[in-house]
């Protein structure tokens, strides 16, 4: 093989490793009124950095989650793509090492990082979730109005004739 040939057959190996490792990656994604603010666009950062390994989140293109029920690994930690979260709750898994303790390291993040993380999941998470249905009972119509007993006032604030009926 020529000196050529094998500098093309290089370059050409270089270049196509560069490829394969920048597929899969992602980057974070804020909404736009969110790209100036720093806290938030922190608090992504760190996410990605210390916690994209055990948990998924789209916004910083953390994939750490079990998609499957079949693939699932002691490890995975929650899909906040589903879960929504407040701050507090936040604070709460970073400082005790998640709700059950048994996994995610205590205070993984601290300070200021902990503080940035929690404002932005609790931005960003759950807004994959799905509501779940409002149940209706066999008393109640489908339509959600209030069915009254026989014998029931029409106004319940009505003075009471002292029975209890």
């Amino acid at each position: 093989m020529t000196r050529r040939r094998h500098a093309i057959a290089t370059f050409a190996l270089l270049l196509g490793a560069a490829g394969v490792t920048a597929c899969g990656t992602e980057a974070i994604s804020l909404d736009k009124g969110d790209r100036g603010n720093a806290a938030i666009h922190h608090g992504a950062e760190v996410f990605a950095q210390r916690c994209a390994g055990c948990h998924t989140l789209d916004s910083a293109g953390a994939q750490g989650s079990a998609t499957s029920i079949k693939d699932r690994e002691r490890v995975d930690g929650p899909n906040f793509n589903v879960r929504k979260e407040q701050v507090d709750q936040v604070l709460y898994a970073i400082r005790n090492g998640g709700f059950s303790g048994a996994i995610m390291p205590q205070n993984i993040v601290v300070g200021r990082d902990a503080q940035d993380v929690a404002l932005f999941l609790s931005k960003y998470a759950g807004r994959q979730a799905q509501s779940p249905e409002v149940p209706t009972s066999r008393n109640q119509p489908a339509g959600g109005a209030r069915q009254q007993r026989p014998g029931a006032q029409d106004n319940p604030q009505a003075p009471s004739n002292g029975t209890g009926q």
